[in-house]
């Protein structure tokens, strides 16, 4: 009877563990579908435009200077904000920030509340749709999840180097996969250095900017996409190495 007794307990906690699981993920879907929302519905994406930016400039900067810490405290949570929602407006934000904390500051705050972000919009890919994904192409991605768990950092920094690659798809992309949460946090805080870097630099000539194409040239393009093929030389290494042998 104690074998059964302990079968049908095992049973139910996993059936209650399984019920409560699917009722988070319920919430956290719910919620993240509605902040999406509000922000479309409440069109707050105008102040996350570059006119935007340059309209409230003034604004924003007496604030700055009359609440510096808090200031940063607004500007690295609202940047955490737009990118765990995957929201767009990160660029915009970038260069407000260099443009209210400097270039070296401002890339400090960028990467934090950058690294964040992304950081919650892995773990919620990877809480929502990671088993789906597993149970529905499990067999046809043994061999991705293999390939990229032993180079995650190496592929990480070549996706964040090169802006060819979607800031938020890359976000909800590694969350399916088994990469850990250190390494991927560290290749993203990593990998978006020299972008926000330009941008934030750029953000002090607020004034004379009339287009984010005008910073993202094909010069500096190419510079970031060199940066990210030699974040592969290690994996090409290992690779014809074991070659070799």
């Amino acid at each position: 009877m104690i074998p059964i007794q302990d079968a049908m307990t095992t049973s139910i906690e996993s059936a209650t563990s399984q019920k409560n699981g699917g009722f988070g993920k319920l919430l956290l879907g719910l919620s993240v579908g509605l902040g999406v929302a509000a922000f479309f519905y409440f069109d707050l994406g105008r102040y996350l435009s570059l006119d935007g930016l340059k309209s409230n400039r003034d604004h924003l900067l007496a604030f700055t200077e009359a609440n510096y810490s808090a200031a940063v405290a607004i500007f690295v949570v609202a940047y955490c904000t737009v990118v765990g929602l995957s929201l767009p407006g990160g660029a915009i934000m970038t260069l407000a920030g260099g443009f209210l904390f400097g270039s070296v500051l401002g890339t400090l705050y960028v990467n934090v509340g950058a690294t964040v972000g992304a950081t919650l919009a892995f773990l919620v890919a990877r809480y929502l749709l990671r088993d789906w994904v597993e149970q529905k192409f499990g067999n046809r991605l043994g061999p991705i999840q293999e390939g990229f768990a032993k180079n995650a950092f190496s592929y990480l920094m070549t996706l964040r180097l090169i802006p060819l690659f979607p800031f938020f798809l890359v976000n909800m992309v590694s969350g399916l996969t088994r990469v850990r949460v250190g390494t991927y946090m560290a290749a993203t805080s990593l990998g978006i250095i020299p972008g926000s870097f330009v941008f934030a630099f750029a953000g002090r000539q607020l004034g004379t900017i009339n287009s984010l194409k005008e910073i993202a040239s094909p010069n500096v393009l190419m510079a970031f996409t060199l940066l990210g093929l030699l974040a592969l030389v290690p994996i090409l290494y290992k690779k014809f190495a074991g070659r070799s042998v």
